[in-house]
C-alpha cells in the first residue's frame, strides 16, 4: 500500500500540534501584555507630576526658607500674612504681560515667621506708572494676607546690566538690594492675585503639564511584540518541518518500493 503525503493543514490539526499552538498563543499573549505594559510606562515615566496648583496652600507648607523651591511647589497658589518693608520696592523692566512689554513692581515682604519673600505686586505699561505706584505703596503699605502664585527665582544673568536694566526677578539679587537684611528668605517669589493701586494684575496662568515619551520603554514594547510574533512563527516552522519530513519519508518509501519490485519483464510475442 502506497502511503500518501499529509497536507500541512492535516498535520496542524493533530492533537500534538493543537496543544503546541495553544502554548504558543499563551506565550505570545504574555509577551503582548508585557509590550502593552512597557508602552504604558513610556508615557507614565515622562509625565509631569499631578500638581494641585489651584488649591491655595500656606506658603510655609509648600516651601522652606533658605531652601530651593520644590518641584511640586512650582506654580502652586499660596497664601501668607506679610508686612512690607518701606523703601525696598523695586522696578523690573521688560516684563511681558498678556503679550505687552512693561514693568513689574516688586516688594519686600516679611512673613510671620520672620522670613522674607519677594512679591510681584503688579504691572505697568510705563516706568512712570510703576514709579507712581511705588510712591502710593510708600504712603499706604499693602500689609495683610497676600494670595498668589508661587514661582521659583529667576537667574540674575537674564538682566542686561550693561544697559542699566534689571529685568529678572532673581531673589539672590534682591537680597543685596533690600535695605533691611532678611533673617531668612524664601527661594521663590509670589505673583499677587490682586494688583496694588495704580497697577494691573500680572498674568500668571497655571503651569502646563508636559508629557514626554520614553523611547527606551517604546523600544522594549516593540521588542516584546516581536517576541510574541516569533512564538507563533516558531510553531508554524515546527509544523512545516514535520510536514516536510513526512513528505520526504513518503518519497523515500515510494522510491524504495519501486526499487524492490524491480523493472517489469517485457512480453515477447
Amino acid at each position: 500500500m502506497i502511503q500518501t503525503r499529509s497536507t500541512l493543514w492535516q498535520i496542524a490539526r493533530r492533537p500534538r500540534w493543537i496543544g503546541a499552538l495553544i502554548l504558543a498563543l499563551a506565550i505570545a499573549g504574555g509577551f503582548a501584555a508585557l509590550g502593552q505594559w512597557q508602552l504604558a510606562r513610556s508615557f507614565e515615566s515622562g509625565a509631569a507630576p499631578v500638581e494641585q496648583t489651584e488649591t491655595v496652600e500656606p506658603l510655609d507648607a509648600v516651601s522652606t526658607p533658605q531652601q530651593p523651591v520644590p518641584a511640586l511647589a512650582t506654580g502652586q497658589r499660596v497664601t501668607v500674612s506679610v508686612t512690607f518693608v518701606a523703601g525696598d520696592y523695586q522696578v523690573l523692566s521688560d516684563r511681558i504681560n498678556l503679550s505687552s512689554p512693561g514693568f513689574w513692581v516688586v516688594g519686600h515682604a516679611v512673613a510671620a515667621d520672620g522670613a522674607s519673600v519677594a512679591v510681584a505686586l503688579g504691572w505697568s505699561a510705563t516706568a512712570e506708572g510703576a514709579t507712581d505706584a511705588i510712591d502710593e505703596l510708600q504712603r499706604q503699605s499693602p500689609d495683610g494676607t497676600i494670595t498668589g502664585r508661587y514661582l521659583p527665582s529667576e537667574s540674575p544673568q537674564e538682566s542686561d546690566f550693561e544697559a542699566g536694566q534689571r529685568s529678572a526677578l532673581a531673589v539672590s539679587e534682591l537680597v543685596n538690594l533690600w535695605g533691611q537684611a532678611p533673617a531668612g528668605v524664601y527661594g521663590g517669589y509670589i505673583v499677587a492675585d490682586v494688583a496694588a493701586s495704580g497697577l494691573e494684575k500680572i498674568d500668571a496662568p497655571r503651569p502646563l503639564s508636559e508629557v514626554s515619551l520614553n523611547l527606551l520603554n517604546v523600544f522594549y514594547a516593540v521588542e516584546w511584540v516581536v517576541f510574541a510574533g516569533f512564538a507563533i512563527f516558531l510553531w508554524y516552522r515546527l509544523v512545516r518541518d514535520t510536514w516536510e519530513a513526512e513528505g520526504e519519508a513518503v518519497r523515500d518509501a515510494a522510491t524504495a518500493a519501486e526499487l524492490a519490485t524491480g523493472p517489469q519483464p517485457s512480453t515477447v510475442e
